[in-house]
């Protein structure tokens, strides 16, 4: 096991991406899409590569936000926040798009930390979605939405496109 895994977090970053910043999510994109490979059924490219479409959209599209994590100043993870319909066809509401930790920051409160600030700093209506097939997400977002908003907010089960997902909604 890696020394940092047993070192405590002393100080976590939530920083705004810049558009010279998306080589490096498109990096970490990678890593995320990777990992989520074997359960969506993707296969790289014949470049070797992932890819993710929508990246560049995080900075032409007005309700998109895209954020670098760094913790004790290193690159940590990233954050793709969006606004837009809700999945109940209803209002607007904040959307995390995309979260991605790196393992090496896991099971440390890193997580966590990261969803809770950025859901401080936009106020609001909020959806979160997870696979129901990806338990690991889905104790996470259960425990990150619970102990934000101090009590239990049960999910709302959705099928979209042949997949389950499990849908968090909640004020912050």
């Amino acid at each position: 096991m890696s020394e940092s895994a047993h070192t405590p977090v002393a100080q976590i970053e939530i920083l705004a991406a810049k558009r010279e910043d998306e080589s490096v999510l498109a990096n970490l994109l990678e890593l995320y899409v990777y990992e989520f490979s074997e359960l969506l059924g993707i296969d790289a490219g014949e470049d070797g590569r992932f890819g993710y479409p929508q990246l560049s959209l995080y900075w032409s599209e007005p309700e998109r936000y895209p954020f670098l994590v760094r913790v004790d100043g290193k690159l940590a993870g990233f954050v793709l926040v969006k606004r837009g319909q809700g999945i109940d066809g209803g209002g607007t509401v904040w959307d995390v798009a995309e979260f991605f930790v790196l393992r090496a920051y896991r099971r440390r409160g890193v997580g966590i930390r990261v969803a809770h600030e950025v859901w401080r700093r936009s106020p609001g209506q909020w959806e979160v979605r997870v696979m129901e097939v990806n338990s690991p997400a889905l104790c996470f977002w259960t425990d990150a939405v619970t102990t934000f908003c101090d009590e239990a907010v049960s999910a709302v089960r959705v099928e979209r496109d042949g997949r389950w997902w499990q849908v968090f909604s909640f004020e912050s």
